[in-house]
């Protein structure tokens, strides 16, 4: 596993061989899942639109908490891969470096590890879903509960 390691954290190679995931583990199945989206067919544009008669902001709230789960969820699933040793700095790829800035700690952008910066970043994430100015959690309707299950389980509708 670790010669192959080495070939996928290589940032001077831009060919990197498809990742072979062992039948029946939790990577196996996000991996299926992940090759089902993208070939279903689903028109993301579609998806992602906002149903008539629903409030932005509560479609907002599902949705950023939808995506901040499914990213740890994804982020997971590399992170005892992702080491300081391995990513000693946060980026998209060769051309793209991203620096942390937070106005407490790091007042000025700064280049961080990109354990380190997940850490930083998923904290952050999680505060702002928590703040009640941005995302009170009293809602006068019962939307963002119909629109999660609308949206994350209606496979198990259509199934019963």
């Amino acid at each position: 596993m670790s010669i192959g390691l080495k070939q996928v954290f290589n940032k001077d190679k831009t060919f990197r061989p498809k990742r072979k995931f062992d039948p029946g583990t939790q990577r196996f199945e996000l991996h299926k899942r992940a090759q089902a989206s993208l070939t279903s067919g689903v028109d993301l544009k579609a998806t992602v639109q906002l149903p008539t008669g629903e409030d932005l902001n509560d479609w907002v709230a599902v949705h950023v908490v939808d995506f901040f789960n499914r990213i740890n969820l994804i982020y997971g699933t590399v992170c005892d891969f992702c080491t300081e040793r391995t990513c000693p700095i946060m980026s998209g790829g060769p051309k793209y470096e991203y620096r942390w800035q937070d106005d407490n700690r790091y007042k000025k952008p700064t280049a961080l590890p990109a354990p380190q910066y997940m850490n930083l970043l998923m904290d952050w994430i999680e505060v702002q879903i928590n703040n009640e100015d941005i995302f009170p959690t009293s809602v006068e309707r019962d939307d963002c509960t119909y629109v999660s299950v609308k949206m994350d389980h209606m496979e198990y509708g259509t199934q019963l």
